[in-house]
């Protein structure tokens, strides 16, 4: 069974038939009659509501795990998660602290020769859900001409711009990528999304990565977790706000994402997330469109335990 941890799992040849059946509206009850655990370790707004009423709209049943309730490596393993989760479910989606926790349930159900895949709601490391809604909403946004159009993403090089620059990577959309030094992309996520096509730019200038450019991209400075390093992020990234004078170097029809939830007055100001060239609530919307088109294309095939 096909697992998905982050948008290069889709490379070469599904990326786009996620996007396909994320938005087509013929996609049958795949799920019908089936669960599919949803596991919680960080709160979720979107990723919770767009999961269950995806996974109702292929005609399954969400569960909705929370972290307590099954306290990875605190009251069981995560290997022992897996196991349980997939006695009952076709699918096991988890949100987890640290990536290596999803590796952890992929490793133990394929060691156990069982078929149910394991699909990444977010980790420390990726976001793939997001950046398929992200590709949906500038699709809708610019159409045919999106390809070569540049995406410029402000702010923290974190789990959300891995995921939006590999997909972004799969479709011919050059990133740009501003952040001040110590929160710069790694080099091997550079080098990854070069190595699937992508045309890059990585810089500590937001204007210059703005300029021109199709749409701004911008996530909080300080994630769940980060708690304890706010003094020094909003210090960090002072000059790094997404507001109306950073949006009127981009292109004359250049549009505003923001995966939610938004910091009004640190990495976006009220002006432009509210304002009238800002897609982010079709982008929340379009999550719910992701998680269908993932969910179909990871139950392509039948999901059972051995024998």
């Amino acid at each position: 069974m096909p697992d998905l941890f982050d948008i290069d799992d889709l490379w070469p040849d599904d990326y786009e038939r996620v996007l396909e059946l994320a938005t087509s509206p013929d996609v049958g009850p795949v799920l019908a009659g089936q669960g599919v655990a949803l596991l919680f370790e960080k709160p979720s707004a979107r990723t919770r509501s767009s999961s269950e009423l995806a996974v109702v709209a292929l005609g399954g049943h969400p569960v909705y795990i929370q972290g307590a309730e099954v306290g990875i490596d605190t009251r069981e393993t995560a290997e022992d998660v897996a196991r349980t989760l997939a006695c009952f479910h076709r699918v096991v989606c988890a949100r987890v602290m640290d990536h290596r926790s999803l590796e952890r349930m992929r490793d133990a159900l394929d060691a156990a020769g069982v078929r149910v895949p394991v699909v990444n709601l977010l980790s420390d490391r990726a976001h793939p859900c997001q950046a398929v809604a992200d590709l949906i909403t500038l699709r809708q946004v610019f159409g045919d001409a999106l390809p070569g159009r540049p995406v410029a993403y402000i702010g923290d090089a974190n789990n959300v711009w891995r995921s939006l620059a590999l997909a972004a990577a799969l479709v011919g959309v050059p990133t740009r990528v501003a952040s001040p030094a110590g929160y710069q992309p790694p080099a091997e996520d550079v080098a990854l999304v070069r190595s699937l096509g992508g045309d890059l730019t990585v810089t500590d200038d937001p204007f210059e990565a703005a300029d021109g450019a199709a749409a701004l991209y911008t996530d909080v400075w300080i994630s769940m977790g980060q708690e304890d390093e706010q003094l020094a992020r909003l210090e960090a990234f002072r000059g790094f706000t997404v507001d109306t004078a950073l949006l009127d170097a981009a292109a004359p029809d250049a549009v505003v994402l923001h995966c939610l939830p938004a910091h009004r007055g640190e990495e976006i100001s009220a002006e432009v997330v509210d304002g009238p060239r800002s897609v982010v609530w079709r982008q929340a919307a379009n999550r719910m469109h992701a998680m269908r088109g993932l969910l179909a294309w990871v139950t392509a095939e039948g999901a059972t335990w051995p024998g």
